[in-house]
């Protein structure tokens, strides 16, 4: 029996190694065999290579083969309003990386004519943006667009060494991809009132007028920023903001804004005294130095000129006046520099002035001026202190009784004395005890 066991023992481990080595065969097998695939397709791209959308940039980089120019990005057709402007983009990859180029193609076939656009053209309206990093990017910006604008525009790239020669067929055409911009009539948008001008509280209301345009809702936008509670998905062409206050903090320019396509808008500007304001209503400087004075306006419109006076001089300070004073005025802010501060001549109210187109604000700041010395004042209070202290200190020890020194010396010899009685009676009775 053990000779049998051993025997079937031995079949099955065989059976197992044969098993094993036929599994690990037709896996090398199968391996090989895909490697092959693989090597040969990447092979015939290589030696064959097709357009560029069906080869992964990323090949022909690597293999520095030659890939034909293919859009990744076309540019789309847009219809905008007169005087607005817009915007194309077109992306192509290839290798070498194509060269992109911009056209402008009027008329209808087979008479229509190509024009190239040029960074600049059209009196400065265009403006062409370009990138040959991983792959060619262009943008073309249309500015103030007119009626003559509208048509057809044509992003072309090519990445074939003869492209631009006039003599020789290229061996690779220039690709293209074309969009239209189509330029309307900017539709009339009554606005009431046209202008708000110093008012507590004012209804803006626009009406969208002789429009084939449909909308799909509304909002309102103050100085560029969305007006949340002013949305509206209702289709009216009519839509209406109040303002319950008016001040220096919603004053600005009001959109109110049409979901057209292209979306159409219209301003109304609400017009407030200007807030002039101190940054700081009380200034301070040291004598012979520099005092500066700031004050800052906000609101709308901004003020147009800014004014300062000092308490007790006739007439404005004024760069002019002497090489004393110094202004710097912006429409949002103005600061006054006084050089050489003194004492008996600076020091007092001065008052900032801004006037924009509905009048004037005014704020006061006061200006103290310190000695130089200044600083040292609180030094010779603490030493004057320290001195008088000192001086208390002393006479109060000069001027104590003879008999509060007297007794404190008895009562510091005293214990002594006693100590030594102790001592003697001690020694009395160990004497007596010997006996």
């Amino acid at each position: 029996m053990p000779f049998l066991y051993a025997f079937i023992f031995s079949i099955s481990f065989v059976l197992l190694t044969l098993c094993l080595f036929l599994f690990f065969f037709l896996f090398a097998c199968l391996s090989s065999i895909t490697a092959f695939f693989i090597i040969h397709k990447i092979t015939r791209l290589a030696l064959n290579p097709p357009h560029c959308k069906f080869l992964p940039i990323s090949v022909c980089w690597a293999d520095r083969t030659r890939c034909s120019a293919g859009f990744i990005k076309s540019p789309l057709s847009q219809m905008k309003l007169f005087n607005d402007s817009a915007e194309l983009h077109c992306e192509v990859i290839g290798y070498p990386i194509p060269e992109v180029q911009w056209w402008f193609v009027e008329g209808e076939e087979p008479n229509e004519t190509f024009t190239q656009l040029f960074d600049g053209a059209r009196d400065e309206r265009v403006q062409i943006n370009a990138t040959y990093i991983a792959h060619a990017t262009s943008t073309i910006h249309l500015t103030s667009l007119a009626f003559d604008d509208s048509g057809t525009y044509e992003c072309r790239a090519s990445n074939d060494p003869d492209r631009n020669e006039l003599k020789k067929t290229p061996k690779i055409k220039w690709i293209r991809s074309q969009a239209n911009i189509i330029v309307i009539e900017t539709p009339n948008i009554i606005t009431e009132p046209v202008e708000v001008n110093n008012q507590t509280s004012a209804t803006l209301r626009c009406n969208l007028t002789e429009s084939s345009l449909a909308s799909k809702g509304s909002h309102w936008m103050h100085n560029g920023k969305l007006i949340e509670t002013s949305k509206s998905s209702d289709s009216s062409l009519f839509t209406e903001l109040h303002l319950e206050k008016i001040t220096y903090s919603s004053s600005g320019k009001y959109e109110c804004v049409f979901l057209t396509e292209p979306e159409v808008k219209q301003t109304i500007e609400v017009k407030t005294l200007p807030h002039v304001a101190a940054y700081k209503h009380s200034e301070h400087g040291n004598e012979k130095d520099k005092g500066v004075m700031v004050c800052v306006s906000h609101g709308y419109p901004l003020p147009t000129d800014w004014t300062w006076f000092k308490e007790g001089i006739d007439g404005p300070i004024t760069n002019g006046t002497s090489d004393k004073y110094e202004i710097k005025s912006t429409p949002n802010k103005t600061t006054l520099t006084i050089n050489d501060l003194s004492i008996e001549q600076d020091i007092g109210d001065y008052t900032c002035a801004g006037t924009n187109e509905l009048g004037t604000a005014t704020d006061r700041i006061h200006l103290r001026v310190r000695s130089r010395l200044a600083a040292l004042w609180p030094f010779l209070g603490i030493v004057a202190e320290v001195i008088i202290l000192v001086t208390i200190i002393f006479i109060y020890e000069k001027r104590r009784k003879p008999d509060e020194i007297n007794d404190d010396d008895d009562s510091g010899s005293a214990p002594l004395k006693s100590n030594s009685n102790a001592n003697h009676k001690d020694k009395n009775v160990r004497q007596r005890n010997s006996n």
